[in-house]
């Protein structure tokens, strides 16, 4: 099923052109037009998605074997010393265009990207929350 509304399911499906890396029946991946750093790429399902909640759970595993390939493949082609994968869901997660996909950024040492996040400590309390409510469910 498609978006006809969605840019992301318009560059998927070739309607919108883009600097293509790689596509197959299910995905195409683009190099990102803001890159966080040089090579980063987008994975886009050619099937319309919002996010992992609604994506089809084998599809959603075919993505990730992709960013393994994907990723080999640039890291050998790009010299990059690493790699973030990333997928956001949800505004406040910093999802922008509701359209499932998977950013793959190239790191480099000292790349000044600033991804990354300050660790937390997980309590006693939240822990045994968490637990508890899994039981639940």
């Amino acid at each position: 099923m498609r978006d006809e509304n969605c840019i992301f399911c318009k560059i998927a499906n070739g309607e919108i052109p883009s600097a293509t890396i790689y596509e197959d029946d299910d995905f195409r991946v683009i190099l990102d037009l803001g890159p966080a750093t040089k090579g980063h790429a987008l994975i886009l399902p050619k099937e319309h998605a919002a996010d992992i909640y609604s994506i089809d759970e084998e599809l959603a595993g075919k993505a990730f074997k992709l960013a393994k390939k994907i990723t080999t493949r640039l890291k050998d082609v790009l010299g990059c010393d690493g790699y973030n994968i990333v997928q956001n869901n949800g505004e406040v997660a910093g999802q922008t265009v509701f359209h499932f996909h998977m950013h793959l950024i190239p790191r480099y040492k000292n790349d000044k990207s600033g991804f990354g996040w300050k660790p937390g400590k997980l309590t006693d309390e939240d822990r045994d929350e968490i637990l508890e409510k899994l039981k639940e469910k």
